[in-house]
């Protein structure tokens, strides 16, 4: 979920981080496709403030960097001397994130609004969104494909039988 354009979007993102830090919570609209499967974009996610600590491998975070906001799963947890990070990577992504200090994590996501569904982000994929993931991966085309039907098949039918 990584947000670009003018100044107006860093505004917002700095203050998505003072709201988490503030209040424990803040829901986001996704417009990126990194998470796809799991999060698509047009999802909210609903974000709650925790420590590294508190975070398990599987979960979705919200983390900021260089000024953007980046929700990923967290893949592994890793200790240095002197402090610890968390390591993330978006699901239908190749390759590992830097790894997330505590300074940069802003909380987990504990809750996806896809139209008038709400879904529990899993701690994982499940069988088959492993495989969607992996064809995400090997082709912006497959996803491209995979987010257009996504979207017909949320939408309602709207369509009238005629008599």
């Amino acid at each position: 979920m990584n947000y670009q354009g003018d100044g107006s979007n860093a505004i917002a993102r700095g203050l998505v981080g003072e709201v988490v830090r503030t209040f424990g919570q803040v829901r986001l609209r996704v417009f990126g496709t990194s998470m796809a499967p799991s999060i698509l974009p047009g999802d909210v996610i609903s974000v709650q403030r925790a420590g590294l600590s508190e975070i398990s491998p599987g979960e979705v975070i919200l983390f900021t960097r260089n000024g953007d906001l980046a929700a990923h799963r967290v893949v592994a947890k890793t200790t240095t001397s002197s402090q610890s990070y968390l390591i993330t990577r978006g699901d239908r992504l190749r390759e590992n994130d830097p790894p997330v200090s505590s300074s940069e994590l802003l909380g987990r996501v504990h809750l996806i609004e896809r139209g008038r569904r709400r879904l529990q982000p899993a701690t994982g994929l499940s069988g088959s969104k492993r495989i969607f993931a992996l064809l995400l991966r090997s082709s912006d085309r497959a996803t491209y494909l995979y987010l257009r039907l996504a979207a017909l098949w949320q939408r309602p039918f709207t369509g009238r039988a005629d008599s």
